[in-house]
């Protein structure tokens, strides 16, 4: 046994570490294209490579429906940033920016069902938009007037979720009441690298393994749970954590749409033949802040940044329709029209969104009604009372 000496221990961890510009960053090995294993079926310059097991699940794909994930990520990405800047201008009192991240959300979303159940956590924004979501009704939250605006069972698409990792319990929950029902149907559920070091993702594996419920994991992993990289969260890649409870775990490039979809469409299918969950891990990154709150020039290297901006979801899916041909310049002049035309609806509706009944937050609490909601609602009565016997007495 080799005893590790005091200045040994110090110098080991002060090189994971560097200063710049009088800021304290965590040091991280700049990804390559072997560094991890995962699957990859277009690389980041656009290069469409073979895949055994997984072409299968896109080898009818049209060009058509290539310039369609393009579009997809083309108008959320748009959208997005159009929420960002509201958000800047006192529109919003916070948004979660999911730059970077579209491949992984249109690739998924697109491989689900319309009778398939999507439980997400509060970056979904790209699923939302698969789902047919009108993107407009994902701000209401952000904007505080409501508490999500579109019915879940419209698009099969739940509201949003801010406790973290609470979702996937939701989501095995209703996984096993449709097996249970003998339904034809999956569930998926999204979360980040974040949420999987949460107790209720450990018991949602537990349940869903011993109950074979139809249902997918989906993690994000954007290699930031806010300022703590992956490695504070797991010692082994995460997408292994999956057989300790029994079911099969993959990596994906979560920056190749073409990948996540096809990934997403076999463990739909495993789930929807009765063959149990499975962990997809989306290996991607946040190109943006965590939440609009948050600074993440404080915590990681800017060179991080600029070596995954070169495998940018978006450009290596222009790069591969331009060399097979699929698309011209006339597609992207459109799509950058209808880009801005999105961007001007949503400054409007955001905008035009009336402020709630102040009474509102007391509807729909329980079914039947309750003493207790009762009472608070005749405080509250009352309180907002005062403030009129106040401009009154003036």
């Amino acid at each position: 046994m080799t005893v590790e000496s005091t200045a040994a221990r110090k110098s080991r961890r002060s090189a994971g570490t560097k200063s710049t510009a009088g800021k304290t960053t965590t040091a991280r090995k700049t990804p390559s294209s072997t560094d991890p294993e995962l699957v990859q079926l277009l690389t980041p310059e656009g290069k469409r490579v073979k895949n055994a097991e997984y072409d299968k699940y896109v080898a009818g794909i049209t060009p058509d429906e290539l310039r369609g994930l393009y579009r997809d990520m083309v108008l959320t990405r748009r959208f997005d940033a159009e929420a960002t800047s509201l958000q800047r201008q006192g529109e919003l009192g916070l948004w979660a920016s999911l730059l970077g991240q579209e491949a992984a959300q249109i690739g998924s979303g697109r491989a689900t069902r319309e009778d398939d159940y999507v439980f997400p956590t509060y970056r979904e924004h790209g699923v939302a938009w698969c789902r047919g979501v009108d993107p407009t009704n994902l701000l209401g939250m952000f904007r505080g007037v409501n508490n999500g605006g579109w019915d879940p069972n419209s698009n099969n698409f739940q509201l949003y979720t801010i406790v973290i990792g609470s979702q996937t319990l939701h989501a095995t929950g209703y996984a096993m009441g449709i097996a249970k029902d003998g339904a034809d149907s999956a569930v998926i559920a999204y979360f980040g690298d974040g949420a999987s070091s949460q107790g209720d993702v450990a018991e949602s594996f537990t349940f869903s393994a011993v109950y074979n419920a139809p249902v997918v994991f989906f993690c994000q992993n954007n290699q930031w749970a806010i300022s703590e990289p992956t490695e504070k969260q797991t010692r082994v890649p995460l997408y292994q954590r999956a057989q300790g409870y029994g079911f099969p775990g993959v990596r994906v490039d979560g920056n190749d749409v073409l990948a996540c979809l096809a990934v997403t469409k076999w463990a739909l299918e495993r789930a929807r033949a009765g063959e149990g969950p499975t962990l997809v891990e989306a290996y991607t990154y946040r190109m943006g802040a965590h939440t609009t709150s948050d600074d993440p020039t404080k915590y990681r290297a800017d060179e991080e940044r600029e070596a995954w901006e070169a495998k940018d979801p978006i450009l290596r899916v222009r790069r591969y329709l331009e060399a097979s041909n699929h698309a011209d310049e006339g597609f992207f002049a459109e799509l950058e029209a209808e880009s801005e035309a999105l961007g001007k609806r949503v400054r409007e509706a955001v905008r035009a969104m009336p402020d709630p009944d102040h009474f509102a937050i007391f509807e729909n609490v329980y079914a039947d009604g309750h003493a207790l909601v009762d009472e608070e609602r005749a405080q509250f009565a009352a309180y907002q009372a005062s403030f009129a016997d106040v401009e009154g007495g003036h």
